[in-house]
């Protein structure tokens, strides 16, 4: 099959305001309003020896499909908050004080939905299910867009954002969502259903068709997308050069290797990828930057000897 994976990804953007201006008073006066400034240019995306590519994809083709009118940029019906920002943390997604939710690409469905539950209020609780049930009944697509694909986007809306992801997850899992239907969701949503559909890859697809996509987040300048992408997915199927830069990144863009699945045996015995890491400690400190404490760690797993590469897999659907 043709993956879209040449395809850029549509910016997001978001509108404030009010268009409504307050009339003025009876018989006032008032000087001329100054000429607005000119925006300020945007500067210029760093870039990384690991990334050769553009942050969202190689190709010139046709930007994805507008969303359904009702939608906002930000990925939620009814005026909810989507967004991008937020860097990337050491595991754990739990509100201060309160354990964490399992990380939903590392952990079965059926576990998720129940720890999730015991999180949810009880109007979030019965939306949730809800969502579930009519992603099982109407797992196709129905017109120009599916009911399921319509909650991705009010997920974190309804569920709060601390279990936005776990949720958007069980819902493409409820919908049987197959390789074409993560595409189109992953290249026409937001960077939160993005991130979704790269959690939810070990548990959907079995094979390597949906790399395009991992590959597509790998070239993001987006750190959340770049964690996501680094999942059991891309531990079982990215091939070593693939694997070895987008480690590379992870540490030049300050990306924890706690998100990288499998990083132990993965990264095991690997003499090429000790050799890359040497080579970039060597520049930073010949550029008086500090080395990062994540390299040391990689640096030292790569002195192990290698394990058998046919050994256990992460979880997901091949396991």
């Amino acid at each position: 099959m043709n993956h879209p994976h040449h395809i850029p990804a549509t910016p997001e953007t978001g509108t404030t305001g009010d268009d409504h201006g307050t009339p003025d008073a009876p018989n006032s006066t008032a000087a001329p309003a100054a000429p607005a400034a000119p925006d300020a240019p945007n500067p210029p995306d760093s870039s990384d020896p690991s990334d050769t590519s553009d942050a969202r994809g190689a190709g010139g083709t046709a930007p994805a499909p507008a969303r359904p009118a009702g939608t906002s940029a930000n990925g939620d019906r009814a005026g909810g908050k989507g967004g991008t920002g937020g860097e990337p943390t050491r595991e754990g997604n739990g509100p201060a004080g309160e354990a964490p939710l399992p990380h939903p690409a590392r952990t079965p469905p059926a576990e998720l939905r129940e720890k999730l539950a015991t999180r949810l209020g009880e109007a979030a609780r019965a939306w949730f299910q809800h969502a579930l049930e009519e992603a099982a009944a109407h797992p196709g697509r129905h017109g120009p867009i599916s009911v399921w694909e319509l909650r991705l986007a009010e997920a974190g809306r309804r569920c709060g954002p601390a279990g936005a992801d776990a949720v958007r997850v069980l819902i493409l899992h409820a919908a049987r969502a197959g390789t074409d239907a993560l595409t189109r969701v992953y290249f026409q949503g937001t960077a939160d259903e993005r991130r979704a559909v790269l959690h939810a890859l070990p548990h959907l697809v079995t094979g390597p068709d949906a790399l395009p996509l991992v590959e597509d987040a790998l070239r993001a300048n987006d750190t959340r997308l770049l964690a996501a992408a680094l999942g059991p997915y891309a531990a079982r199927h990215l091939d070593d050069h693939a694997w070895r830069h987008a480690v590379l990144k992870c540490l030049f863009t300050g990306v924890p290797v706690d998100h990288v699945a499998d990083l132990e045996r993965r990264a095991s015995g690997d003499a090429e990828l000790a050799r890359m890491l040497r080579d970039y400690a060597a520049e930073r400190t010949a550029a008086g930057r500090p080395v990062p404490d994540d390299l040391h760690r990689v640096l030292a797993l790569t002195a192990s000897a290698a394990p058998d590469r046919e050994a256990d897999t992460p979880h997901g659907k091949e396991s």
